[in-house]
């Protein structure tokens, strides 16, 4: 906290007449909403710190400061030139940020609570995969209703969420992953409740980007029998703490690594059952399926058979060859668009 206060830096007093002053002598800013935001940023930016330290490169949030009006007489802003995200996924997760602050405003936590009880009852996400890769030998299918994506634009312009669903469920699939980010996927909550009030037996994963447990709440609310759960994104405290959430109120978490060090900080966290290995470089973008068997080698391999982990393949998947290959390497499902 010390280094950050170092480089606060105070401007002018806004009764200068400046334009640019940052430095506003103003008794009516220390209400109790702008005190909350204040709290509610220092909180984030602490939490960006204890990422760090568990090698997390995501920032949760732009680090531009407080909110204007920060506790107290004075106002002030912190200067820093990485304002800008430095990959798509901290793009996205920003984003989120502020979308998630603004739908928690429409409906607060205590509305999703008492939602539940009108929720449809979960169903068994894990139980699904297990029974469809002892039933047909093969890894299960966590097949994508999904109409866009950063990476390779619109896949399909004709979108019938429900049409695709339905089509997916009739082709095999043991799952379905439904994309509910709008800004950058073209998805929506609204789709995963069509799906789920059509008939669709499969049980339905929310393919979110979760930063905050009122999400895991909403989701359920909409039908969601899963969630995801990014490693790279949420520090071990937050990744815990939905834990406990999820297996409250019914949910299966699939939990998203994509390198060694995520890999290990999930294996040392209790209660996790379902792990994803994502073959995609978040910096980059380049996929390699070989991260999965890189993964799942030597001791993580181990420690997996020990824990009864299910693993999932995630992208880079588009031949029977290529599901062999991850197959011959341990994982029981795979999940992806496949186009």
């Amino acid at each position: 906290m010390e280094g950050r206060r170092g480089n606060l830096t105070f401007i002018r007093s806004q009764q200068s007449g400046t334009k640019d002053g940052s430095l506003i002598a103003n008794p009516t800013s220390n209400s109790v909403v702008e005190e909350l935001k204040s709290k509610d940023w220092e909180i984030g930016a602490l939490k960006d710190e204890i990422a760090a330290t568990q090698g997390i490169r995501i920032r949760r949030r732009p680090p531009t400061g407080p909110p204007l009006h920060y506790v107290g007489p004075f106002e002030f802003r912190l200067q820093n030139e990485g304002n800008t995200p430095r990959n798509i996924l901290e793009e996205i997760v920003w984003n989120k940020d502020t979308e998630v602050a603004q739908m928690k405003e429409k409906n607060p936590i205590f509305s999703l609570k008492k939602a539940l009880e009108n929720a449809p009852p979960p169903r068994d996400f894990l139980g699904a995969l297990k029974a469809s890769c002892l039933r047909t030998g093969l890894p299960a299918l966590i097949a994508e209703v999904k109409k866009a994506s950063p990476s390779r634009g619109v896949l399909r312009e004709d979108f019938h969420p429900v049409e695709v669903a339905q089509a997916y469920e009739k082709g095999g699939a043991a799952c379905l992953s439904v994309l509910t980010d709008s800004k950058y996927f073209q998805g929506s909550f609204e789709n995963l409740e069509a799906i789920r009030n059509a008939g669709v037996k499969c049980p339905l994963l929310c393919k979110e980007f979760i930063v905050d447990a009122w999400q895991l709440y909403y989701a359920r609310t909409k039908g969601a029998d899963g969630v995801l759960l990014i490693a790279a994104v949420l520090p071990d405290i937050d990744i815990k703490y939905m834990l406990k959430i999820c297996k409250m109120i019914g949910l299966t978490a699939l939990v998203e690594v994509h390198d060694e060090n995520e890999m290990d900080r999930m294996l040392a966290i209790d209660g996790i059952e379902l792990i994803g290995i994502n073959n995609r470089n978040l910096e980059t973008f380049e996929v390699d399926i070989g991260n999965t068997k890189r993964l799942l080698e030597g001791k993580r391999g181990e420690t997996i058979r020990q824990k009864d982990i299910l693993v999932v393949g995630e992208s880079g998947l588009f031949t029977p060859a290529d599901i062999a290959y991850v197959q011959e390497a341990g994982v029981k499902a795979v999940s992806g668009p496949f186009t």
